[in-house]
């Protein structure tokens, strides 16, 4: 079943990096979110393919974090697009200040780009002909945009809703409000009339009641007890490492959580383990979750 018209075309990625969203107009091309940095080169690649000898004209970010934003400065080189980002962060990137922006706190790499125009909250703009509406999206992330499109019912979701799930609340970690946003973000949602949604990781779906129903459970289950989703952090930067290096001396595991500030702020709020212990339970889980393996020294990516 085709769920999206002809003029929009989804690269679904690995979770390394973000889905990249094309749309493809009589006068221009667009994309949505770029992907990681060391899937910036597959990006183009893929890109060039689709458009065949087109520019791609504009790139929009629905958010920063560094596998929806990290394949910019490669398009910027390759195509000059003109580059829209959320509003709030503009001055961050226009000082390239990484502490403030999410890079250094996960331990993650986003080569410097820039930009010629924000968008805020309520902002309209044309993409292939249909028009679209940026609406703020706080929860996964303070800064973070989704944009709909009414006519067709279409939902670029980001990392707030996904077919099963959502990314992980960052700022609760810090002791920032995010629960809350994150049920604001999803209500919001569920008063939409959409069809069909475009998350930020795998692939379009149209089950949308589905999705907000087990979105709201993992909610609930997360926000009674915050500690649930420092763990979930706690995994998920180590399997983001692993996806970028493929494998890890398992000796060096603790080093390499310890040199998050995201995460021993949330092992000092909610966790309280030595780096060690978290550690060791951290690998248990991926091996657990077949989401890594361990051969002699070495944890291995997997799945």
């Amino acid at each position: 079943m085709t769920l999206l018209p002809e003029s929009i075309e989804v690269f679904e990625r690995g979770w390394l990096s973000s889905n990249n969203i094309v749309l493809h107009g009589r006068d221009e091309v667009a994309m949505i979110d770029s992907g990681y940095v060391t899937h910036a080169p597959q990006t183009l690649a893929l890109l060039r393919h689709s458009l065949k000898g087109r520019p791609l004209n504009r790139l929009f970010n629905t958010h920063l974090h560094s596998d929806h934003c990290g394949g910019n400065a490669l398009l910027q080189a390759a195509y000059g697009c003109h580059t829209s980002i959320p509003a709030s962060e503009a001055d961050k990137v226009r000082a390239w200040d990484t502490e403030a922006l999410s890079f250094d706190a996960t331990g993650q790499q986003c080569p410097r780009f820039a930009f010629d125009a924000s968008v805020a909250p309520g902002d309209c703009f044309t993409l292939a002909e249909l028009r679209w509406q940026a609406l703020g999206a706080p929860g996964h992330d303070p800064h973070s945009l989704i944009f709909y499109c009414a006519a067709e019912g279409i939902l670029v979701s980001a990392d707030v809703l996904w077919e099963n799930g959502f990314g992980v609340i960052f700022p609760e970690l810090e002791g920032e409000s995010g629960f809350a946003e994150a049920r604001t973000t999803l209500e919001l949602i569920a008063a939409l009339d959409v069809a069909v949604v475009i998350p930020g990781h795998g692939r379009p779906f149209a089950d949308v009641q589905g999705a907000l129903a087990r979105a709201f459970s993992r909610l609930d289950y997360l926000s009674s007890a915050p500690a649930r989703n420092a763990q979930n952090a706690v995994k998920v930067l180590l399997k983001f490492l692993l996806l970028e290096r493929q494998r890890i001396l398992v000796a060096d595991v603790p080093a390499l959580l310890q040199a998050m500030p995201l995460l021993r702020e949330a092992n000092r709020r909610f966790l309280r383990q030595e780096v060690d212990a978290l550690a060791e339970w951290a690998v248990a889980q991926l091996v657990r979750a077949a989401a890594a393996s361990i051969a002699g020294p070495y944890l291995l990516n997997q799945g």
